[in-house]
């Protein structure tokens, strides 16, 4: 079982948003473990502020085979423009990671924003600290300690879960 992590970001009515992912990435996946939620400004464009989440699961689905997943559960929830790379989103899914696995296709991982992206990185050091990024062969806390807080504000929002 490989274990994989994705990034979780709304900004279009974020609360159902963010449980929809979650519930969607559970039916296909089994367990999910979640990070907190963060609220951070969007990030290209303006426009609302995103509420982000990074979650684990284990698959034995290929890496490109979550990759198709993950896209048509986006534009099971709207998504029609997939060549636009800030925009206004209801569900925006991306692998982050794939065990430790390095690909371009057929998708990128590890995905270059983790450690550029607070609202990637600090989600992923919550829930994976001692975790090594394959490429930068840092862990995701020391990336996180590194990290410019002042490039991107972001904070942890309380988020309460439906039973």
């Amino acid at each position: 079982m490989a274990r994989v992590f994705i990034s979780i970001g709304s900004n279009i009515d974020r609360e159902a948003q963010i449980i929809a992912s979650v519930s969607a990435l559970s039916a296909l996946y089994g367990d999910v473990v979640l990070s907190s939620v963060y609220e951070c400004e969007p990030v290209g464009f303006t426009g609302d502020h995103f509420y982000n989440l990074v979650a684990e699961v284990q698959t034995e689905v290929s890496p490109g085979q979550v990759g198709q997943d993950l896209k048509a559960l986006e534009k099971a929830h709207g998504r029609v423009d997939f060549s636009k790379k800030f925009s206004a989103r209801k569900m925006d899914l991306d692998i982050l990671l794939y065990d430790d696995q390095v690909l371009e296709t057929p998708v990128q991982i590890p995905r270059d924003e983790i450690p550029e992206n607070a609202y990637v990185l600090w989600p992923l050091a919550e829930l994976a600290p001692e975790l090594l990024h394959p490429v930068l062969n840092k862990s995701y806390q020391q990336l996180w300690q590194e990290y410019d807080k002042n490039k991107q504000i972001i904070r942890k929002v309380p988020f309460t879960w439906p039973e």
